[in-house]
C-alpha cells in the first residue's frame, strides 16, 4: 500500500515536471515606480507626508509669522531659544525678532533645541536632507532632543533622487561628509517592541516652512 502510494506521488511529481511552469507576466518597464503624489502641489504633498510620518509643519507667510510660529512652539514645549549656528539664519532670525543662542556655551547640557537650514525636502517621504556643510555641521541636527528646520517652497521635490541631485549640482565633486535623510522623528521599537522617541536623534521635528518674498 506504502508503495503505491509513493508511486502515485512519483507519478504525479512526473506529470508536473512535463509541463512548463507559467510564466509571470512580463512587467512594463515604462510604468512609474511610484503612484502619483497626494497632490499636484509639491508643498502641499510634502506636508501631507511630513505630517504622516510624525513631524510638525508649520506655514509662514511673513517673518512676523515666523516669529509668532516660533513662539507658539518654544511655549508649548517649554523649551528656551534654540541654538543657530548659520549666519544667514542668524541675520532672518534678527530681522524677525527671534532670540537664539549663537555660540556653543553650556550647548551639551542645555541644547533642547536648534534650529537649522536643510538643503532639500523630499515630497514623496516627507524627509529632510540635511548635510554637514552648513556651519550647523553635524551635531545641530542631531544632538538636540528637539530640532526646527527653516525652509522654503522652492526646495520641495517630488523624490529622493531629485534631491541628491540638487546636492549634486550645488557642490559638485566635493559633496559634503555627511548627507542625512531625516524623515520624520527619531524612533525605534527594537526592545520588545515598544515604541521609542529620541532613540537615536531628536524627540521631536518641526519644520517651519517660510515664503520666498519674506
Amino acid at each position: 500500500m506504502a508503495e503505491n502510494s509513493r508511486d502515485a506521488i512519483l507519478a504525479r511529481i512526473r506529470r508536473g515536471l512535463a509541463q512548463p511552469a507559467p510564466q509571470p507576466p512580463r512587467p512594463d518597464f515604462e510604468l512609474a515606480v511610484h503612484p502619483p503624489l497626494s497632490s499636484s502641489d509639491l508643498v502641499v504633498a510634502f506636508a501631507e507626508s511630513f505630517q504622516r510620518i510624525g513631524g510638525e509643519f508649520y506655514y509662514c507667510e511673513s517673518l512676523p509669522q515666523l516669529a509668532e510660529q516660533i513662539a507658539g512652539f518654544q511655549q508649548r514645549q517649554q523649551v528656551g531659544a534654540p541654538y543657530v549656528w548659520e549666519p544667514a539664519l542668524q541675520q532672518l532670525l534678527r530681522s524677525a525678532g527671534v532670540a537664539f543662542q549663537a555660540n556653543e556655551t553650556d550647548f551639551i547640557e542645555q541644547a533642547a533645541v536648534s534650529l537649522t537650514s536643510c538643503e532639500a525636502l523630499v515630497a514623496r517621504t516627507g524627509s529632510v536632507l540635511v548635510t554637514a556643510a552648513s556651519a550647523s555641521g553635524r551635531r545641530l541636527s542631531i544632538y538636540p532632543d528637539q530640532h526646527l528646520v527653516l525652509a522654503r517652497p522652492s526646495q520641495v521635490v517630488a523624490e529622493i533622487g531629485d534631491a541628491l541631485r540638487v546636492v549634486q549640482q550645488k557642490y559638485g565633486a566635493h559633496l559634503p561628509s555627511m548627507l542625512s535623510l531625516t524623515t520624520g522623528p527619531s524612533r525605534t521599537a527594537d526592545i520588545e517592541k515598544t515604541l521609542v522617541l529620541g532613540a537615536h536623534g531628536p524627540r521631536r521635528l518641526a519644520l517651519f516652512l517660510l515664503e520666498e518674498a519674506s
